[in-house]
Formats: structure tokens, C-alpha cells, sequence
């Protein structure tokens, strides 16, 4: 069987669940963390995963199938996914829903040129939760369309926070509130 040769490109919570992700998958590979870091400085979840510095990815398009950019959406992907997406197949998670149009066609530019394949924005929302929601309304087209969403951290708000001066390190969970009701409704949030 060939495997399918994974990158990961950054290392923080995103790119530890992709290691792992791709660890329990017999048809792929990990050809290694790249990192803006050094890479002596980053401890991945498995001792033999290597970590290689960013500018490594310049000799590899022959040894990686497919990168998955796990940086942050407010300014790493904007900049990565399109510059990646000119030499590699990509995957990205970019999740500020307003600029995705932007985003999208700028990442859309470098593949067509490149004949490259790029698939953005594939987190859980938008992505996952996204595609679940198509489902819904294409087997229910009269139906409404609630989202939820629950405690948990926020990658991109956290991102966002970290890039301040002067801020050392930060995270930024979401607590929703929910709303009291004698009827069973669901609590709409961000889509």
C-alpha cells in the first residue's frame, strides 16, 4: 500500500492533533513538523517525528504528498497557504468567515498557477459543521437552521490575543449563555 506523505506546518494544539491524527492512519506518513521555531525547541507527541526548520520545505516537493498549515488565521495562513500552495498540495483551516472569499482566491491564484491542489478552510466551523449543515437543509429545504456551539477554546481568538505587544501567552475560551425556555429550543450562536 502507498502511504500518503504528510507535513505539518506549524506546531501548536492544531498540529499536535494532525500528528496524532495521521499516527492512527495506516495509508499515511509523517515526513515531519516545519517550523518557524527551532526545531530542537519543539517537542512533538512522538519522540521519532521529525522537526525540520521552515525553509527545509524548500527541496521537498518530490517527498510531501500533502501539507497541512496549521498556523493561525488572522496573519499565518493568509500569508502561508498562498506562498505553500504555489510548490504543494495544501490543506488549511482558515476560519475568519469574512475574508474567506479573499482568502480563497488568493490561495485560488497560486494553485491554478502552480497546478496545485489547495483545499482551505476545513476545520470544524467553518468545515465540518459547515458540510453538516448542507446536509440538513438539502434533506430538509423548509426546515430552520440552528448552529450551537459550547464551551471550548477559541484557536483564533487565542491567535489573535498572542500577536498583541507585549502579550506573553494567552488563551480565550468561549462560554456561551444560554438562554432559559420551557420548550426545548436550540441556542443559536456564531455560523
Amino acid at each position: 500500500m502507498t502511504s500518503i506523505r504528510i507535513g505539518i506546518v506549524g506546531y501548536g494544539n492544531l498540529g499536535r492533533g494532525v500528528e496524532i491524527a495521521v499516527s492512527l492512519q495506516e495509508d499515511m506518513e509523517l515526513v515531519g513538523v516545519f517550523t518557524r521555531r527551532k526545531p530542537s525547541a519543539v517537542a512533538t507527541v512522538h519522540e521519532q517525528t521529525p522537526v525540520h526548520p521552515m525553509d527545509a520545505l524548500e527541496g521537498m516537493q518530490d517527498e510531501v504528498d500533502v501539507l497541512v498549515l496549521c498556523g493561525g488565521s488572522k496573519s499565518d495562513l493568509p500569508e502561508q497557504t498562498p506562498l505553500l500552495a504555489e510548490r504543494f498540495t495544501v490543506v488549511d483551516s482558515f476560519d475568519t468567515h469574512a475574508r474567506i472569499p479573499e482568502h480563497f482566491a488568493n490561495v485560488d491564484a497560486s494553485a491554478r498557477r502552480a497546478g496545485t491542489t489547495a483545499i482551505i478552510s476545513t476545520g470544524w466551523d467553518p468545515g465540518l459543521f459547515s458540510i453538516n449543515r448542507v446536509y440538513g437543509e438539502s434533506i430538509l429545504p423548509s426546515g430552520s437552521t440552528y448552529t450551537f456551539w459550547g464551551r471550548g477554546l477559541s484557536q483564533g481568538h487565542s491567535d489573535a490575543l498572542r500577536r498583541i505587544d507585549g502579550v506573553a501567552a494567552a488563551v480565550q475560551y468561549t462560554i456561551p449563555r444560554r438562554r432559559r425556555s420551557t420548550a426545548c429550543a436550540p441556542v443559536s450562536g456564531p455560523s
